[in-house]
């Protein structure tokens, strides 16, 4: 990246952030997938911050057993520490540990992004738990009840425990509230879940707003998909919602791009045109309060299928968008984001379309 790290030095002049670094990740054959990620985690400022603050606490001894937490704080010190300002980074130890964790990702085949991050993130979120747990244990109280996707509060042994709260979760989790009403008695049945991203079902010509607000669309269950209502004591017609109770301080959204077409026997790629604002505000659609967000990382998959193509990210840093694509980091103009929205008819020859959105909330410093 020698040639292009100089070129964007140059471009950014006096305007490079004072000890910002943009280096580009290697790719080890077919690892975009997890460089993509990876820098849309290094740009969440917050997130970075309290990742590098637990590697200063917590430097192991190169004999002790790694771990992709130990490794991505590592990769992030070294790119945070680096005396140059641009440059390339190869995350050799990491893609070794997370090939170790999970044989789905040891394989040359295309890899899912969001499979990617999913798994780290919880990945991340049991490291940290089960290094809590001495610290938590007492005759009391056993493991601590884990909080990630699609997870409750609940019970273990008859004792109800406090969940443990990592800094995982400060960031990312947001709670999802389940409701059911009754239609016979009006009986409304509320169940509460926590996520670390939204997944949203996409259509033509539409946007992230619409999206959301078809996920939190009420749903009418009858003929063979009726309720069971505890009062009622048989099945129901009932209505279900799911609504966004509680937003994260990370708001990350997955597109769902990739969907399994019966009469094809197989998963197709939607190119949707699905327009992704700079500033996002959840008006009508959050429970607790209206939420306004901002838009600073983007991962995008290059490609006409599921089973191949490329992932690059799109990083907003100190006002300028950025793109990064393995070792190769260029300065866009905020405009050229709206390339990435998708296609407005079904064949073009656009492949370039956002995946995966990150989105910062504005003005709230508090976390869940």
């Amino acid at each position: 990246m020698g040639a292009a790290g100089s070129r964007l030095e140059k471009a950014l002049g006096d305007q490079f952030p004072e000890g910002e670094r943009y280096f580009g990740l290697e790719n080890f054959g077919n690892t975009c997938y997890c460089n993509s990620v990876l820098q849309a985690l290094y740009f969440c400022v917050p997130f970075r911050e309290q990742l590098l603050e637990y590697y200063s606490m917590n430097k192991y001894p190169r004999e002790a057993e790694e771990n992709l937490l130990t490794c991505l704080a590592e990769l992030f010190s070294q790119i945070s520490l680096q005396k140059k300002k641009t440059g390339v980074i190869a995350p050799k130890r990491f893609v070794q540990t997370l090939k170790k964790r999970n044989e789905l990702f040891r394989g040359y085949m295309h890899q899912d992004a969001h499979e990617f991050l999913n798994f780290l993130l919880n990945d991340l979120v049991d490291t940290l738990e089960k290094e809590s747990h001495p610290a938590k244990s007492s005759p009391e109280t056993s493991s601590p009840v884990r909080l990630a996707n699609g997870q409750n509060n609940g019970q273990a042994n008859g004792v109800k425990h406090e969940p443990l709260v990592t800094w995982v979760h400060k960031n990312f989790q947001g709670i999802l509230t389940n409701e059911t009403r009754c239609l016979r008695c009006e009986t409304v049945t509320a169940r509460d879940e926590t996520f670390l991203d939204l997944s949203l079902d996409i259509e033509q010509n539409s946007s992230i707003t619409s999206c959301l607000k078809n996920f939190s669309s009420m749903e009418t269950l009858n003929a063979e998909d009726k309720f069971f209502c505890d009062k009622c004591c048989s099945l129901q017609e009932a209505q279900k919602r799911m609504k966004i109770k509680k937003t994260p301080h990370i708001l990350v959204i997955h597109l769902k791009r990739f969907k399994y077409m019966d009469q094809l026997k197989r998963h197709k790629k939607l190119c949707y045109r699905v327009v992704f604002p700079l500033e996002l505000k959840l008006c009508g659609i959050v429970e607790d309060a209206d939420s306004e967000y901002s838009l600073f990382a983007v991962v995008v998959h290059v490609g006409s299928g599921p089973s191949h193509g490329h992932y690059v990210s799109l990083v907003k840093s100190h006002n300028h968008w950025l793109y990064f694509d393995d070792e190769n980091v260029e300065i866009i103009d905020e405009s050229a984001v709206q390339s990435f929205f998708g296609s407005a008819q079904e064949y073009s020859s656009n492949t370039d379309h956002g995946y995966i959105l990150f989105y910062e909330r504005l003005s709230a410093n508090t976390y869940i």
